[in-house]
């Protein structure tokens, strides 16, 4: 006979249920806060059958993530032992339950502002990117985001405080039958660990594998629709420890070279040219910010005059893109011809122990000099470490500017990030001066960032802007560039050098153009040489991995090496193609079409050249073009994930 009879709504699991209820509405309206917040993206497109779709996907993560952040609660509450029957014992638990879902909750409304400059959502990769930022650094930048959206903290407080008044506490419920007490408790302990089971994998069936990131685009085709459907804490948890890349198998090693091969050979009858290299990878410099890339489209806010008028002179493409979404992205894609199509990658602790090879080692064997200029602290982004690894004799970050007197020193620093652009880039002008020749070098801008600051004696110049925080710091980036370029066209080495100007990735956007998954990828990609050899406009593709097989192409470099990319002056404009991958979702572009894959199975075709929005999805109009796409895909996935564990990134010199 029980001592106690609480009401069925008291019992420990029916408080589970309703806690995990509380919980459901705490992630719809953090899904809700990130849509109001990021409604431009979502503006315009929105329909109900879309949001019915969506409502499902993102009860199915939501189910996901919450599962995870609260088996430990369901275990402590139902874990049959009856000497844990105590109030003492369930407020703990509680406290535990609170903690998990407000850290859950955090991240979602963390996320909410951090996905402007993403485009997806975070994933622990995120802490990687930034674990070798200093403590003051990272502290600025939190403080700083605190009081630009205060609201979203006080919002954050609020519904901590919601749970700690509407999270439940069963009563205590004594049996005078221990066998009826651990009879009941051990079902309903099995019954949460199934119900906590079938929600991570995403179902009942055994032929469904566990849910990933990827399968948001089964409720929807867009990037955006596909973060408002997921949430932060699923993404962060799933790839957790993900170390173990899995290697899909679609072809036979015969096969598969016969498709493709990311060794490039040389042309044997090309004469060595000892040109020097200058690359710049520009932060952020979007596609949408350059007039000269939307040229007649309307909308558009020309932030570059000076990067317009150099494009005039450079060979430039019409299709140019990034091949990931982050700033490590860039470097591998840029130097070493390995573009992001994993979401653990080079710049990680997991791949700095494989060879990697990259411009300075390639060129070493030439003779060359090489530096590597980013004007953040030494440590920052793991830049200085993965410049050494692929050859970078010298390396010059704030440290080294500081050092230097001439262009004032620490002075210089944003506050938050790096040393500001012009000062940095007349810093590096003035050492390239001092290099032997040839030389090959490469720097990584840093003031076009997030918090949007400018120097002061700029602000009256280039104004805050109602529309996007980014324009002015592009056009302050821009006008750094041509004092820049002024400066190195007086100097020696200036007419024997081919630069390189691309971005490491886009950032915010209000164009419509801009925000499907072909125009979050949008860069430009300029090849200048001053002496005149190489100008013009090619409606061509071309991505960050080109850059390196190009240059070594238009050196006349005559070893092989490796790199998922092409030598795009021996490709023809119709042979180019690009490749990104983004939220678990592959896409490949070649001539008038891209295709959507999640390495199972084709999603979307899409004519981007005339609908650069992605709005329709003509999967199955064009089957002979869509099977031979997807062929070539899955050899370069194939081939990529063989050479990122099993198979060498160099090879050996003779």
């Amino acid at each position: 006979m029980k001592q106690d009879r609480p009401s069925l709504l008291r019992t420990p699991f029916m408080t589970v249920i309703l806690n995990l209820l509380v919980i459901y509405v705490m992630f719809m309206v953090c899904r809700i806060v990130f849509m109001w917040y990021n409604w431009d993206v979502y503006r315009g497109y929105l329909n109900a059958p879309l949001l019915w779709n969506m409502l499902r996907g993102a009860l199915k993560f939501d189910t996901a993530g919450i599962m995870y952040l609260t088996a430990l609660y369901m275990i402590l509450t139902m874990f049959p032992l009856h000497f844990k029957e105590h109030p003492a014992y369930y407020k703990t638990v509680k406290v535990i339950l609170v903690v998990f879902v407000s850290a859950g909750i955090a991240a979602n409304l963390i996320d909410t502002v951090y996905f402007p400059f993403t485009g997806c959502r975070s994933t622990l990769n995120v802490f990687t990117e930034f674990k070798n930022e200093s403590g003051g650094q990272l502290m600025s930048i939190f403080l700083e985001s605190m009081l630009d959206n205060w609201y979203l903290i006080l919002l954050l407080i609020v519904m901590i405080w919601g749970l700690c008044i509407l999270i439940r506490v069963p009563d205590i419920i004594r049996y005078r039958n221990l066998g009826i007490y651990y009879l009941i408790k051990s079902f309903c302990l099995l019954l949460c660990i199934f119900v906590s089971v079938v929600g991570i994998r995403g179902g009942i069936s055994t032929s469904i594998r566990p849910i990933t990131m990827s399968n948001a685009y089964q409720y929807a085709d867009r990037p955006a629709d596909a973060a408002a459907i997921l949430n932060t804490p699923f993404c962060a948890i799933r790839t957790a420890g993900r170390v173990k890349i899995e290697v899909p198998k679609y072809f036979s090693q015969e096969e598969l070279e016969q498709i493709y091969s990311p060794v490039i050979y040389p042309d044997t009858t090309a004469v060595f040219k000892p040109k020097n290299v200058v690359v710049m990878i520009l932060e952020s410099f979007g596609g949408e910010y350059i007039g000269y890339m939307n040229r007649g489209l309307e909308g558009i806010h020309d932030c570059t005059p000076f990067l317009d008028s150099l494009m005039e002179k450079s060979l430039t493409f019409e299709y140019s893109m990034a091949n990931g979404r982050k700033s490590i992205d860039a470097p591998p894609s840029v130097l070493s011809g390995i573009p992001m199509l994993k979401d653990h990658f080079v710049l990680t602790t997991t791949m700095m122990s494989k060879q990697v090879s990259g411009l300075a080692e390639e060129l070493d064997s030439k003779g060359y000099y090489s530096a590597f200029f980013h004007g953040a602290d030494n440590q920052s982004m793991g830049f200085q470490s993965y410049s050494r690894a692929i050859g970078y004799k010298d390396y010059f970050g704030m440290d080294e500017f500081d050092a230097d007197p001439r262009f004032g020193g620490h002075a210089m620093f944003d506050g938050v990030w790096a040393i500001w652009d012009e000062e940095f880039l007349q810093f590096m002008c003035a050492k390239l001066g001092t290099f032997s020749q040839p030389f090959v070098s490469t720097v990584f801008t840093a003031s076009s960032h997030h918090p949007f600051n400018i120097p002061d004696r700029y602000k009256d110049i280039y104004p805050e802007e109602p529309d996007l925080d980014m324009y002015r710091c592009i056009r302050y980036s821009d006008n750094a560039l041509r004092l820049f370029f002024e400066k190195a066209s007086k100097e020696p080495w200036f007419n024997n050098t081919l630069f390189v100007l691309t971005a490491d990735h886009t950032n915010q956007s209000e164009h419509p153009d801009y925000q499907s998954e072909y125009g979050k990828f949008r860069i430009p990609i300029i090849f200048y040489d001053p002496s005149g050899q190489i100008a013009g406009h090619r409606d061509c593709l071309a991505q960050q991995s080109d850059i390196l097989p190009t240059i070594m192409g238009y050196l006349g470099y005559d070893r092989p090496f490796i790199s998922f990319g092409q030598n795009l002056f021996a490709t023809a404009d119709e042979d180019t193609w690009n490749a990104n991958y983004l939220n678990g979702m592959y896409m490949y572009y070649k001539g008038d079409w891209m295709i959507k894959f999640d390495g199972e199975q084709q999603s979307g075709l899409y004519a981007y050249k005339n609908d650069p929005a992605l709005k329709q999805n003509l999967k199955g109009s064009e089957p002979a073009v869509e099977e031979e796409m997807i062929k070539e895909l899955k050899a370069l996935i194939q081939q990529y994930l063989e050479h990122m564990t099993v198979k060498d990134l160099v090879i050996s010199k003779p």
